[in-house]
This record gives C-alpha cells, structure tokens and sequence, in this order.
C-alpha cells in the first residue's frame, strides 16, 4: 500500500453539506496545493500550520470555490509528512473537482487507510493507536467510545511496553548465561527472573479477564429471543425498538425467518435477533426458518427464553429448552397482565422476569436484568484504566502468556538456556504482533482496509 508518493483524498463524508475537507500528504503537497490555490492576500511563502482564504483554480484561471487551506509540514502533521488540507463548501462536485484537480497536478488517489498507515510507518503512532482511531469512528456506544479514547491515548500501548521492557531484561541474563556458560546464573538471580516472569503472567492475567467485557462494550450484545410460536418474541422485539418492526399476528409460524435489528439500550449495543417459533412442523418454509433459529444459538451471547405465563409450559417450550442447554440464557415470563400459570419446576430454575409486552410491565426490568447478565463483571472494570477489547489483541496475548507459561515450566524442568531464551523471544515476539512491531503485513493491509477513504 505505502509508497513515497502524494496521496489525496475527501477527510469528509461524501454528500451535501456545510463544510467538506480534501486532505493531501507527501512530497508534493506543498507544490500541488501552490498551483491551484490562491490566498486571497498573496504571499511569498506558505506559513506551517496557518489558515488562509483563498480560492481554487483550474490552470485556465476559472474558479472553482472559495476555500480555506492549511499546510502543515513534517514531521508536526498527523502522517510526519507534509500535509495539506482544503477546507471547502460540501457537496459531491465541488469535492470531486478539486479532487480531480489535485490529481492532474501529480497526486492519486489514496487507498482506505493509507492516511493513518503513513503515520503508522513513520513512527507517529503504534498500531493499537491506529486501530483505535476506526474503533473510535465506529463506536455505536459512549462506552465504545471510551475504550477507543483510552486507547486512542496509548493506554494499552504503555503496558505492553511495560510488559516488554520486563522480558527484555529476562531475557538479557538468560543470553548472558548462554554466552558465558561458565558463569552460571546464581541461584538467586534466577529465582528473581522466575518472580518476575511470575508476576507479568499475573499481569497479563488480569488483562486478559477484562476482554469479556471490552468485547460487549466495543461490539455490542447478540441477544437471541427464542421460543415457541405465539408467545410474544415478535412483539417483545417490537417493545425494545419502540416500533412495530415484526409482524405480530394471533396466526403461528408468522415469523418464518431471522430478523435482526440493533438498539442502543442504557448506552449497551444490542443485536435483538427474531427467531421463528421452535416447534414440530410439517411446513417446508417454517421448517426451514426453524432450522435457522437452532443456527444462531451458538453464535448468541444471550438467549431470551421466551413463554407464555397465562397458558404456562407446553412440550414445544421444553423442545425449546432442550436446545439451550450451556447456552446464558434468561426466561422471560409474557403476559404478566393475565393470571399466571404455575411454571414448570425445570423453568423455575433458571434465572426469569415476568413482562407484559402488551403493556410494557417488566420491560425495565428486563433490560436491567440483560445487563447485570452481560456485564457481571462491569463494577470491578469500570475501575479499570484500560480494558481489552480487540479479539486480535487477546489472541495475540494469550500467545503471548503461553509463551512465558512455557518458560516457567522449562526453567523448573532443568531446560538449557536456549530453550529458555526462546521462549521468552516467543512472547516478546507476540506482543510486538499486537503494537505493530512483528505484525505480518497480510494483517496490516487487512487491518487498514477497514479504514475509510481519506483517514
């Protein structure tokens, strides 16, 4: 992707609208930017990082906008090269003709990401700061965005450093010994290696336990709402949205497929997933939809259980049960509003609200009780400076806490030097896969194509 040439690009929605920004960075963008923009008080030389009014011109003198442009030159610019940014009216023709105009001067088009991936190479910021900032343009949460920020502000990036520097003086007396084997290691030094190897694996622990957590808050929540037809699932998904979404009908099997939609509930993302109704059925399409609701079980981070508390258990709601088992779920007791049925002793036992969809009673109550399940841990972790939350960062440190769990048993094993010294260059080697240091490039070029056009 990354090559010395000037790259540009809108840093702005396309679309209509007050303000639009085309952002240049390379070489040439100084010299661009001089041959088609014009100060409104002609200079002899552009100040860094200073506004100017002026206009954009093609060669043939005609305007194209009235603009405001900056220049901010390397390496105090956000991809340590010089940088231009054109401020001007939004709206797709006005962008794309300058755009084109910048391009016909020397520069092309750039790639998504490309921006924040020149600032990564050169230095400006780390990895897990770069993904930060399209964690931070994603956030569907103020909990999301949070993580992001934290991270944003190389929270993460200074323990692993921690972490690093940690092994790193490990790993200096264990080379000494191999490189000097007739001064052995004494005693000990040794047993302090192995107390420091011993609390970093504490450490990274501790990181590790927040991951749950940080997943829910960065990704959100799949809550799969589950049962048998006509108990109210369409009608308790049309409760959270606040809309009739789902058809809801007195007829069974209305529902004959999936039905996804995401909310923001007490600032947690949920991804309410409609199932059609689990029961025996000799219809193909039904059957089919059914079939599809078994799939997403796995998948599901909770499962809403629903039953019909006036009618009580029917054979279908123990199919349904049946299907659930090592699965989080929650029972959700419907029809609060009508004479209750006793429940079935097998029901009782796992963890239930009594709603009303028709009334929304207990719907509250409900939520509350989805994040209490979600985020049993949230208390403690809301303390946390950090929490982990990228499923590539955990991968990458539970490599990582591999590693060093395998020089621990090594070096009660007798192991030599070598071995050892290995196994700590293993899990430097997997932190450095998380700040960028050891990362593949296929995992680069991934990780930037997620990036917008222009950051």
């Amino acid at each position: 992707m990354y090559s010395e040439d000037t790259i540009a690009a809108p840093a702005t929605a396309v679309g209509e609208g007050g303000i639009a920004i085309i952002r240049m960075s390379g070489p040439l963008s100084e010299t661009i930017l001089k041959t088609c923009f014009f100060p409104s008080q002609p200079v002899d030389n552009l100040s860094t990082h200073h506004l100017y009014y002026g206009h954009i011109q093609k060669a043939n003198g005609l305007m194209i906008d009235e603009v405001m442009a900056v220049l901010m030159r390397g390496p105090k610019s956000f991809t340590r090269e010089d940088v231009v940014e054109i401020h001007c009216h939004g709206g797709s023709v006005v962008v794309t003709q300058i755009l084109d105009l910048l391009i016909e001067s020397g520069a092309r088009l750039a790639s998504p990401g490309e921006f924040t991936y020149r600032a990564f190479l050169n230095g400006r910021i780390d990895l897990t700061r770069a993904e930060a900032i399209v964690d931070l343009i994603r956030s569907r949460s103020e909990g999301a965005a949070r993580i992001a920020v934290s991270q944003l502000q190389g929270k993460l990036h200074r323990s692993l450093l921690q972490y690093k520097n940690t092994l790193l003086d490990v790993l200096s007396h264990v080379e000494a010994d191999i490189d000097f084997p007739e001064d052995e290691i004494d005693p000990k030094t040794f047993d302090g290696i192995s107390l420091q190897v011993h609390q970093l694996v504490e450490d990274i622990d501790h990181l590790l336990s927040t991951f749950n957590s940080g997943r829910v808050i960065r990704e959100g929540v799949s809550v799969l709402i589950f049962g048998r037809p006509n108990v109210g699932k369409s009608s308790l998904l049309n409760a959270f949205l606040g809309e009739s979404r789902a058809i809801v009908t007195d007829v069974a099997g209305t529902t004959r497929d999936t039905l996804e939609e995401t909310v923001l509930l007490d600032g947690l993302s949920l991804r309410l997933i409609d199932t059609a109704g689990v029961r025996h059925t000799e219809d193909i399409v039904e059957a089919e939809g059914v079939k599809r609701a078994k799939d997403k079980i796995a998948g599901a981070d909770l499962v809403l259980l629903v039953v019909d508390g006036h009618i009580g258990i029917t054979p279908d709601d123990r199919l349904a049960l049946n299907l659930l088992e090592n699965i989080p779920s929650l029972l959700v007791v419907n029809k609060a509003d009508l004479s209750p049925a006793s429940l079935d002793p097998l029901f009782s036992a796992i963890p239930h609200v009594s709603v009303s969809v028709r009334t929304g009673e207990g719907i509250n109550e409900l939520i509350k009780r989805i994040k209490q399940i979600i985020l049993k841990d949230r208390s403690q972790e809301e303390r946390e400076s950090f929490m982990l939350s990228d499923r590539r960062h955990f991968q990458s440190l539970l490599r990582c806490r591999q590693s060093l769990q395998g020089f621990l048993e090594n070096a009660t094993g007798n192991f030599s030097s070598e071995f050892l010294a290995m196994d700590l260059r293993e899990a430097i080697s997997h932190l450095g896969e998380i700040t960028g240091e050891t990362t593949p490039d296929d995992v680069l070029n991934c990780i930037f194509s997620k990036f917008c056009i222009g950051k």
